[in-house]
């Protein structure tokens, strides 16, 4: 079965410090999902063309399934009532080729 990708590129944080509880909770719920944080906070990134070098995040779970679900969790449901006002993000979820 392939595995799921949450891919987050954040254009513009006007107040990073504004994202922390969010973050707390984000990592429970996929911690508890079983996602595995691949590349985020503090992971360097080269950007090309239209590319952005805000932060990156890449998160793996075991399925696309499963990445769809944690997303559709109550846990990470209470997460996204944290983003703070004036945040932006491009966020998708994806499925791995196999």
């Amino acid at each position: 079965m392939p595995k799921g990708y949450w891919v987050s590129v954040y254009p513009a944080i006007e107040d990073p410090e504004g994202l922390e509880s969010y973050n707390e909770l984000a990592g429970v719920a996929v911690k508890a999902a079983g996602g595995r944080l691949l590349a985020g906070i503090g992971s360097r990134v080269a950007a090309y063309e239209a590319g952005i070098a805000e932060r990156v995040v890449l998160i793996e779970f075991d399925s696309f399934e499963r990445a769809v679900a944690a997303y559709e969790s109550a846990a990470y449901e209470k997460a996204l009532a944290e983003l703070p006002a004036g945040f932006e993000r491009d966020f998708r979820i994806i499925e791995a080729l196999d």
